[in-house]
């Protein structure tokens, strides 16, 4: 089966990040363009999955209700633009709960294979974050760091020194499906 499959972030990637974790349906605020740009993907043909860390969960700050209340928000903003997410993979774990699905382990990727019955070699999957790159890497996809949320700061400093080898970088979303559908291997920024 030859699939165009894309993974991403949620947090940082598709929305705006909050240090004390998005909690609420409020709190979920998508990111200017990252909508539009997951429509302009799935347009060409690409399904979209999210990987997420939800540490949340564990430390009792939002329960699964919750949650799925803010994944209702989600899917209603990305369908009034035009876009759409096949699922959503989370970990609830903390960290010291050392699960394999928590990021940068790449349990979540390694479930997405499973559910859709793929490969995940050179599956482009992106997040704004170093975890998200090692998690991706160890999982045989094709990295992107995106330079918001996580690591808007390195937007004009040193990219972080722990990035897997061949991880592609994008100032944001809309730059990453730009070069998706140009089919650049790579934007180093």
């Amino acid at each position: 089966m030859n699939m165009k499959l894309l993974i991403l972030d949620r947090d940082g990637t598709l929305n705006v990040p909050k240090d004390d974790f998005i909690t609420s349906p409020e709190d979920w605020v998508p990111l200017p363009g990252a909508l539009e740009a997951v429509a302009r993907l799935n347009q060409a043909g690409w399904r979209v999955v999210i990987v997420s860390n939800q540490p949340g969960i564990g430390r009792g700050l939002l329960d699964m209700a919750v949650l799925n209340a803010i994944h209702t928000k989600m899917n209603k903003a990305m369908s009034a633009a035009g876009a759409r997410v096949e699922a959503v993979f989370f970990c609830p774990h903390v960290p010291d709960d050392a699960c394999t699905c928590r990021k940068p382990a790449p349990g979540l990727y390694q479930q997405v294979a499973e559910r859709y019955g793929v490969s995940l070699k050179g599956v482009p999957a992106a997040g704004d974050s170093v975890w998200d790159a090692q998690a991706a890497y160890a999982a045989g996809c094709a990295p992107h760091l995106l330079l918001t949320g996580n690591s808007e700061m390195c937007r004009n400093g040193p990219l972080p020194p722990d990035l897997p080898p061949g991880t592609c970088v994008h100032t944001d979303l809309q730059a990453f499906a730009d070069a998706i559908l140009n089919e650049k291997t790579c934007c180093l920024a």
